[in-house]
């Protein structure tokens, strides 16, 4: 039987105003997550753009698909959308866009297209084959053609072999024939310049060895694009690929999101322009499929979403989070519900802490969701994901079942919740433990969890519970011990890194208080 005083009119007030405050705080939170911020267009339906890369798989498909069937109507509808706002698209492969051409000159586009070069000579004197066909029937659409997309990169072709194909591809087409890869190979293969009309450069500050933030990735874009125009004049320098994610996890000081993905754009557009540079930008739609070899980011470089709709980019306000609305009210009505199962507070403590704690909860836990709404990729992450959430919905009511008056129904509850304290706590360590293992040894594209384990770690330190000693003593050490090591990697200036920093070392004194219970 509880017995803790009853509630006086001060403590119900008190209660009410910090209920009121917890949702309110919970409102300003998920705005200013998701406020729209309001920069120069890039685009309008008067000013359109010169290109953007294109591949016409729906957000179900992939080019690993087996049978590989590309559907018709999307491509005419994307041709349709994208030719609102652009001058030509830009292709990667021939094998299944044979139809591109006609689709293009229905919508008045001109397209770059592009053979898939790899290290199967068959594969690919079949792509060039059909490169060279499809040039000579559309002199009116195609404007140029592209052999090979970043084969030096994947090491599958050399430059020699690389070379030739171009010669071969120029011999039999009228348009301009060039060959698109990652900047720093052109200067690796420097056999490759002499062969192409002009050069295809890619541009992508973000997956730079050496990441630049958005505040420095248009500088260091117009210092590449110069040090090339000098080096290879009189040949143009196109930037086939430039652009920037707008979800995934941060890379030093490059983080996606949709503002900095609208920044980068309208601003490199603009910069472009000005200069006279002839560009194309990565990529019309998301394209889910690459996250499984991308990590999350992959997945989320285009201008329009995988379902087609407009993400802001190119003109108008743009948000971070559009959803904000309902994940305000997700989290209030989770607020709500914990507060219903609490009930009464025990004190006039509580009834200052269960709301914040109801808000804590909501806000962490609309957080983890969010990011796997966008970040998980396997059937395995989304369990891990649920998994997760589960554990924090235990732990949300124990806590507030703890700060409640509890009798009947919730007093046999919190002492199912109490007596299996310490396993929830253990999983809670293990899930950070594993978390920080592979964030030190495999982190590229691998998010961080900070959001899915803050509850946990703080309940569990302010209020510790006994759980087994070796274990626990174990988990801290592994979570310790990585902390230094991940900030490293991802370089001090990485808040995702410092956050999932700073939960660590929460959990690590949960832990160490256990130990201490125990």
């Amino acid at each position: 039987m509880d017995r803790s005083m009853p509630s006086t009119p001060r403590t119900t007030l008190l209660y009410l105003i910090t209920c009121l405050f917890a949702l309110l705080g919970l409102g300003a939170f998920w705005y200013g997550l998701g406020k729209p911020v309001h920069l120069p267009d890039a685009a309008s339906p008067t000013h359109k753009l010169q290109c953007a890369s294109y591949t016409p798989f729906d957000k179900d498909q992939s080019p690993f698909d087996q049978p590989f069937r590309l559907r018709p109507a999307r491509m005419d509808a994307d041709l349709a959308l994208l030719a609102e706002r652009f001058q030509c698209i830009r292709t990667y492969s021939m094998t299944g866009l044979e139809a591109i051409p006609a689709l293009a000159r229905k919508h008045g586009l001109k397209v770059m297209l592009g053979a898939w070069v790899n290290a199967n000579p068959v594969d690919t004197d079949k792509e060039v084959a059909l490169l060279i066909e499809a040039a000579n029937v559309n002199p009116d659409v195609v404007s140029a053609v592209i052999v090979g997309n970043e084969a030096l990169l994947r090491k599958e072709v050399t430059g020699q072999r690389l070379a030739e194909l171009i010669t071969r591809v120029k011999d039999q087409v009228q348009v301009p024939v060039t060959y698109a890869d990652v900047w720093e190979f052109w200067l690796q293969h420097p056999e490759v310049a002499p062969a192409v009309d002009f050069l295809t450069i890619h541009l992508l500050p973000y997956w730079e060895d050496d990441p630049r933030g958005i505040e420095d990735a248009l500088a260091h874009v117009a210092e590449v694009r110069q040090v090339f125009g000098n080096r290879f004049a009189p040949k143009d320098v196109m930037i086939g690929e430039t652009g920037w994610p707008s979800e995934g996890r941060q890379r030093e000081t490059a983080e996606p999101s949709r503002v900095n993905e609208a920044r980068f754009i309208r601003g490199f557009v603009a910069m472009a322009e000005a200069n006279g540079w002839h560009y194309n930008l990565i990529e019309a739609f998301d394209q889910p499929w690459k996250r499984a070899s991308e990590g999350a980011v992959g997945g989320y470089w285009g201008l329009y979403d995988a379902d087609r709709q407009d993400k802001g980019v190119l003109e108008g306000p743009v948000s971070n989070l559009t959803q904000w609305p309902q994940w305000w009210l997700a989290s209030a009505l989770l607020v709500l519900a914990t507060l219903g199962l609490a009930g009464r507070p025990a004190h006039a403590r509580a009834a200052l802490l269960l709301p914040l704690l109801a808000a804590v909860g909501a806000g962490s836990l609309g957080l983890w969701g969010e990011l796997m709404r966008t970040n998980a990729r396997f059937v395995a992450e989304w369990l891990w994901a649920a998994a997760l959430a589960g554990l924090n919905l235990l732990v949300l009511a124990h806590a507030a079942l703890a700060l409640a008056r509890r009798e009947g129904w919730r007093e046999r509850l919190f002492a199912w919740l109490q007596a299996r304290a310490g396993w929830w706590l253990l999983a809670a360590g293990f899930a950070a433990a594993v978390s920080m293992l592979a964030m030190v040894f495999d982190p590229r594209y691998r998010s961080f969890p900070s959001a899915a384990l803050l509850l946990p770690a703080l309940v569990y330190l302010l209020r510790p519970v006994a759980a087994r000693r070796a274990e626990v003593a174990l988990l801290a050490f592994i979570i310790g011990a990585g902390i230094a090591p991940q900030l490293y990697q991802e370089g001090l200036h990485n808040h995702q890194a410092w956050s999932w920093a700073a939960v660590s070392v929460l959990m690590v004194a949960a832990l160490w208080r256990s130990l201490r219970r125990a």
